[in-house]
């Protein structure tokens, strides 16, 4: 079951890396292009005006979808010299507390996400010059912080071991 879960994550992982990749490459060569345009051949420019709104939402897509990411490689804001201080059980305790606070916020801010996508998609209201229904802009913080809630939960139920190296060091301190 462990091997079916740790299976199924990395293939979340890699498909998180790979659509980062190629969002974030994508968004570098349009705008990159936009740039040679605007020098080279400026009286083509507004024929390319698409790609800075392009490009806009591709970095939104890119950061709500590295939260995950970044929490799993341990990039994010951590106070780990406060954690460090703890006793061996209460850091279990206080680390069971942070992950379950965490997929509480992360639930919110989905559901918050969420709510505001439903405006947006009843609104009806669509990009200036790509002309897409600008809901999908706002469901990417949705499934940015579903994504977190799942790294969340995973570690809350001990099937990541993110704070295996302060554990590691107050076992040790302990000896």
């Amino acid at each position: 079951m462990i091997k079916q879960f740790e299976n199924l994550l990395n293939k979340l992982r890699t498909f998180e890396r790979v659509t980062i990749v190629f969002l974030t490459v994508s968004m570098i060569g349009l705008y990159g292009f936009n740039v040679l345009i605007r020098e080279i051949a400026p009286q083509y420019a507004s024929t390319f005006a698409w790609i800075d709104e392009a490009s806009r939402i591709l970095m939104v897509w890119v950061v709500f979808l590295t939260l995950g990411l970044a929490f799993d490689r341990g990039r994010h804001i951590a106070m780990t010299s406060l954690l460090a201080l703890f006793s061996l059980k209460k850091f279990v305790y206080v680390t069971k507390a942070i992950d379950l606070l965490g997929i509480v916020f992360s639930l919110y801010c989905a559901w918050l996400g969420f709510k505001i996508t439903v405006f947006v998609l009843n609104s009806g209201q669509v990009s200036p010059t790509l002309n897409l229904p600008m809901f999908i802009l706002y469901i990417a913080p949705t499934i940015g912080f579903i994504l977190l809630s799942f790294r969340f939960a995973f570690s809350f139920l001990n099937l990541t071991k993110r704070f295996d190296v302060i554990k590691d060091s107050l076992k040790n301190k302990a000896i």
